[in-house]
């Protein structure tokens, strides 16, 4: 029996902040082992939509569907990556007791990270090269290393699906080297990556899904089909200057 060829599936799904609708009846669909970025201007509803697909966030209306079934935070699919602005980064702990929080899931409250756990702490620090600052306290990180961290952290959950919030917003050259090689590796090994994304220019490099979205679904599908110039005026209200070509 082959792969369930959608890793997510969000149909009919409406998200309303009081009378104030975020999200509007957004039908996508994200195939499995892509890396799909999530574009659109501020207030599009982009880190909602993440958290809706997670549960944090409770729809009016809609479902939402990990591999074709409703998403069960007990399966354990999903390791999420929130934007580094909305953490704590004065809170007294390390850099290991930041990456190993992302084993307490699998161990749940009443067991301590092992022998086992540490180690995967320490390859998920190396991956994002941030070995040998293991006991640095966090609150000594510059922004680029806090955001390896919190990818780390993620990397030892070992997902299959991997939601990143704005992980380039603000890091140096090197750590968003750093990062989408990570991403990559991660497709590779049939994980499917979604990251909300702001920098137009790098999406055709660094990506081979997207959804443009502005509170509704604009368009979605392959980077070569839909981000296109046409897609990006209607998703920014033509205020996007030219940043793809336009179709020959």
């Amino acid at each position: 029996m082959s792969e369930y060829p959608w890793a997510i599936e969000v149909e009919d799904l409406t998200v309303a902040y009081g009378d104030e609708p975020v999200l509007w009846d957004i039908d996508v669909r994200v195939p499995a082992g892509k890396i799909m970025a999530i574009v659109g201007p501020n207030g599009a509803g982009k880190s909602t939509l993440l958290k809706a697909i997670m549960g944090v966030v409770k729809p009016v209306a809609g479902e939402v569907r990990i591999f074709g079934k409703p998403f069960d935070p007990r399966r354990r699919e999903i390791a999420y990556v929130p934007q580094r602005a909305n953490l704590d980064w004065d809170f007294p702990a390390t850099v290991l007791d930041v990456v190993l929080m992302g084993t307490y899931g699998k161990l749940g409250w009443f067991r301590r990270p092992g022998r086992q756990e540490h180690k995967a702490a320490r390859e998920a620090l190396r991956q994002v090269g941030m070995q040998g600052l293991e006991t640095r306290p966090i609150a000594q990180l510059s922004g680029g290393q806090q955001q390896r961290v919190l990818l780390a952290r993620a990397l030892v959950q070992d997902a299959r699906i991997f939601l990143l919030d704005e992980p380039f917003q603000g890091v140096d050259a090197p750590t968003e080297k750093a990062i989408i090689s990570v991403l990559r590796r991660l497709k590779e090994e049939g994980k499917t990556v979604v990251v909300v994304h702001h920098d137009l220019a790098t999406v055709p490099e660094y990506f081979d899904w997207v959804l443009l979205l502005n509170v509704q679904v604009i368009a979605s599908g392959s980077v070569e089909e839909v981000f296109t110039s046409e897609f990006l005026r209607r998703t920014y209200g033509g205020r996007v200057g030219t940043v793809v070509a336009e179709d020959e």
